[in-house]
């Protein structure tokens, strides 16, 4: 008997008008947005202006505002592919291991004599002992400082190489360590960047990995390439440095584990510092934007207890002394030490504007990046290029629905006019879900979308047809849908599960665009078998409820 139970029904109408009601956001696209922007910056301020409560209720706040993302292709925004410097770690931990190994190496002067720090090139820590016929002992201290390769690819293997001949004993890092390094180095990259990113409130930026030393960075809504590179380009890296001295010749060659840095205040003017900071950007717990005791811009920081306690008992022991504030190895500021700071409190003034003031503090609480990062490839979309893009999508897509519609209405009659409620259903129920899982949309998923309406329709035909072939053997109507869709729905079950298999393997081994083609298709098929097998024959039960024909024609 062809019929279907209440509560089926009530489920089946209960998630269709679910399902219109989480899509209708993107029909207002621009009002919603505006409405989730002013929400979201009420909250994150307390500040509700005019503008922002205007924009806030321009949508109701008990409907769904839920969106659509749109990639960085139809949206408009910045595309960058920067190369992190690996290479700068490795200086970096030679120049942290040398103020150690050195007290280390002095505590036992009588044996192996004096000890300084020789030049060398980057990533190599070379050191000059005054007794050479000691210098067995020399490189077991050193040994000491090694630490054993925890991961499988580096099982046995220690994190330093070091070497030695005659009064000098070289280290470096081990290639083990270093594959090791890298690795963290990148993810540690990725991370900085991505919470830089989002201090700056963009929507659904792609930010991955690429090859061994790449990251891919895409912004949308952002201004242009310019103004992300300046945002993740700078290291942002604070140190507070003791001054050694001052000069105003750049040709000046400090000693070794020490390095030359220009003023900003003063330019013309360069400090001779020591190389191993005080305290780092790394103890940095937050850092905003304010004002001096002058008014001036300025951005007020805060240690975590380790800083605190660092920072305080080197300026208890240095009262009197100068101090430096270097950010990227440029001197902001270097103050006397008058009295102990031991608040883990302080400010940074200077040549800056208030924007520049909330730049640097957003860098300050994204963290310093491990090293630099050289942008290989840099691309700015237009917004006008975006919509342009989405214009040609909306194109794509009507052009795609009208000639199904016409296909099912000219081949199946009344049964195609079904097919077709199903497929605007099965249109509503896509982006409803889109919506939910905040997927970010793409031309590539605009083609997975056309995709989806061209599929859309495949079940209805294998039913359609199917029921053709039950009216010949001279069945009754009823008899006759109730069989097509029970004879068909092993052909499309088995149809959808291997385009879902492919659907599966390109998401899985495909990257961004790719990503975003296998979701909206995978989607489709879900809401497109949902539809063809539920709402089409939910409609032709309560059309044949009604008409009781006697006769049919599919």
């Amino acid at each position: 008997m062809l019929q279907i139970d209440r509560w089926k029904r009530v489920l089946i109408f209960g998630i269709c008008l679910l399902g219109l009601l989480y899509a209708l956001p993107n029909a207002f696209y621009s009002r919603v947005e505006a409405h989730n922007d002013a929400v979201a910056q009420i909250e994150a301020t307390g500040v509700e202006t005019p503008e922002l409560v205007a924009a806030r209720d321009g949508w109701p706040s008990w409907m769904p505002s839920n969106l659509v993302n749109l990639g960085l292709d139809l949206r408009g925004g910045a595309h960058l592919l920067g190369e992190v410097q690996v290479e700068q770690v490795y200086k970096s931990r030679m120049d942290a291991l040398w103020p150690e190994l050195r007290r280390a190496l002095a505590a036992e002067r009588d044996t192996v004599g004096a000890v300084r720090r020789v030049e060398a090139a980057d990533g190599l820590l070379t050191i000059e002992i005054g007794n050479p016929d000691q210098m067995a002992r020399a490189t077991e201290i050193a040994r000491g400082f090694s630490t054993p390769i925890t991961t499988l690819t580096g099982a046995g293997q220690q994190s330093l190489a070091i070497s030695a001949q005659g009064a000098r004993m070289t280290i470096q890092l081990s290639d083990a360590e270093k594959a090791l390094t890298d690795d963290r180095t990148i993810q540690q990259s990725l991370e900085i960047v991505r919470r830089r990113v989002d201090e700056v409130g963009t929507r659904e930026p792609t930010i991955m990995r690429q090859g061994e030393d790449r990251i891919l960075i895409q912004v949308p809504g952002i201004g242009s390439a310019a103004e992300l590179k300046e945002l993740i380009g700078t290291t942002a890296q604070l140190t507070f440095n003791p001054v050694l001295g001052n000069t105003s010749d750049p040709a000046t060659q400090p000693g070794a584990g020490q390095f030359l840095a220009p003023s900003v205040d003063n330019p013309g003017l360069f400090y001779i510092l020591e190389g191993s900071p005080v305290v780092t950007g790394e103890d940095l717990v937050d850092a905003m934007p304010g004002s001096d005791e002058n008014g001036q811009p300025s951005v007020n920081f805060r240690f975590n207890p380790t800083g605190a306690r660092a920072f305080g008992a080197y300026t208890s022991a240095n009262i009197g002394q100068p101090f430096a504030i270097v950010l990227d190895n440029e001197v902001i500021s270097a103050p006397v030490i008058r009295s102990a700071i031991t608040t883990g409190s302080g400010q940074i003034s200077g040549s800056m504007n208030f924007d520049e003031a909330n730049q640097l503090s957003i860098l300050l609480r994204a963290g310093a990046l491990p090293a630099e990062m050289e942008f290989l490839e840099e691309r700015t979309v237009g917004p006008e290029l975006g919509q342009d893009s989405i214009d040609a999508g909306k194109v794509a897509a009507s052009v795609g629905f009208v000639a199904v519609i016409a296909l099912m209405i000219l081949s199946y009659g009344r049964f195609g006019l079904f097919a077709t409620v199903a497929l605007a259903m099965n249109m509503v129920l896509l982006f409803a879900i889109l919506s939910l899982i905040g997927a970010t949309l793409t031309l590539p998923g605009i083609a997975g979308i056309v995709l989806t309406i061209g599929m859309a329709v495949d079940a209805n035909v294998l039913v359609f047809e199917r029921i053709r072939e039950e009216l010949r053997t001279a069945r009754g109507p009823a008899r006759a849908i109730e069989l097509g869709y029970e004879k068909a729905m092993s052909a499309i079950v088995d149809a959808n599960i291997t385009t879902l298999i492919v659907a599966a393997i390109l998401f899985v081994l495909g990257s961004g665009p790719v990503k975003g083609f296998a979701v909206t298709l995978t989607i489709g098929i879900v809401t497109s078998v949902f539809t063809a097998l539920f709402v089409t024959r939910l409609l032709t039960v309560m059309w044949f409820e009604r008409a009781r024909p006697k006769k049919i024609e599919v």
